[in-house]
């Protein structure tokens, strides 16, 4: 594992870590100073590809990276933007009929649970 990947990987560990590339670099260019947003993007992207990392659309419409590759659903305070990984109890997900899927192989599904956190209610 290069120096780089390494640094990405340490900066994305935690629970409900949900990270924008900027974020991402900045707290990598703590650990590693002359870290670019290239490597940064490309190293995400890798991450991402091999099933390592998550990602999804947070709330100001920005790619957020998550550690969680696990199956899981997330949790959404529409004031403050904190993110949460969930499980609900019917874990099995949304499921769309075969003429609904309109011919797509569907491979994955996001949840995002909108509302507010008990700080911002």
């Amino acid at each position: 594992m290069t120096a780089q990947r390494r640094v990405v990987a340490e900066v994305l560990d935690g629970e409900h870590v949900h990270l924008s590339a900027d974020e991402v670099l900045d707290r990598a260019q703590r650990r590693l100073p002359e870290i670019s947003l290239a490597t940064i993007y490309n190293t995400l992207n890798e991450l991402v590809a091999m099933g390592e990392i998550g990602v999804f659309r947070g709330l100001e419409g920005g790619l957020r990276y998550d550690p969680n590759a696990d199956r899981h659903h997330h949790l959404l305070c529409d004031t403050c933007a904190a993110i949460f990984d969930v499980t609900p109890k019917e874990s099995a997900g949304v499921e769309l009929d075969e003429l609904e899927r309109r011919g797509f192989r569907v491979d994955r599904t996001e949840v995002v649970f909108h509302g507010r956190c008990p700080r911002c209610q």
